[in-house]
């Protein structure tokens, strides 16, 4: 496996190493030791997975505080655009993100420490996405940031108002919002404060 590092600490691009021939593939999606030896030690405990057709926004979703998960996320049909965004209060890259196109032609996954806002956009007429979780899910855990969020100024492939989003997405707050709302701004991010 090809651990590649992004901007953001502890975020993950993975290639995977495939085995081809005549009868097809062969390749290891998740490896213990060798996730251990790039630093990933997260117990997964859950596995989840979607299907969404073209078009489909989703997110961007996070648990908060001590229900945080990690997420390895991978594509099993079609293509999305993945995104993670760091919301580690004492993270130097605290809004910033990751952007990469999984897809089950290239075989990559995204991993995410606990920590992070995750969502994707729907590039291929459908796509099944599969993700592993640290941590188990509550509801009364769930953050649900909006996706065209201007403090995150996120591009995606198509504008949300001509997307496909569930109603609860649709909803989701600004993060500015969130972090007002828990009385964290004072505190970590003064620069949010207005």
């Amino acid at each position: 496996m090809n651990f590649i590092a992004t901007n953001l600490n502890g975020a993950y691009i993975i290639e995977p190493q495939v085995f081809a021939d005549e009868r097809g593939y062969f390749f290891e999606s998740y490896h213990q030791a060798k996730f251990a030896q790039n630093g990933i030690t997260a117990t997964f405990v859950q596995d989840n997975e979607s299907r969404s057709t073209y078009g489909v926004m989703r997110g961007l979703h996070a648990q908060a505080g001590g229900f945080a998960q990690a997420k390895l996320i991978r594509v099993l049909s079609g293509t999305i655009l993945d995104i993670g965004v760091d919301v580690r209060l004492d993270s130097p890259t605290f809004g910033q993100h990751v952007a990469t196109e999984l897809s089950a032609d290239n075989r990559r996954m995204l991993y995410l420490p606990r920590g992070f806002l995750h969502g994707f956009a729907v590039l291929s007429p459908e796509a099944v996405v599969a993700y592993k979780c640290d941590n188990f899910w509550h509801q009364e855990a769930e953050l649900t940031i909006c996706l065209s969020d201007p403090d995150l100024a996120l591009t995606w492939p198509f504008a949300p108002a001509q997307a496909i989003i569930s109603k609860k997405d649709q909803l989701g707050i600004s993060l500015r919002s969130w972090l007002k709302q828990q009385h964290l701004i004072p505190r970590y991010r003064p620069d949010l404060a207005s």
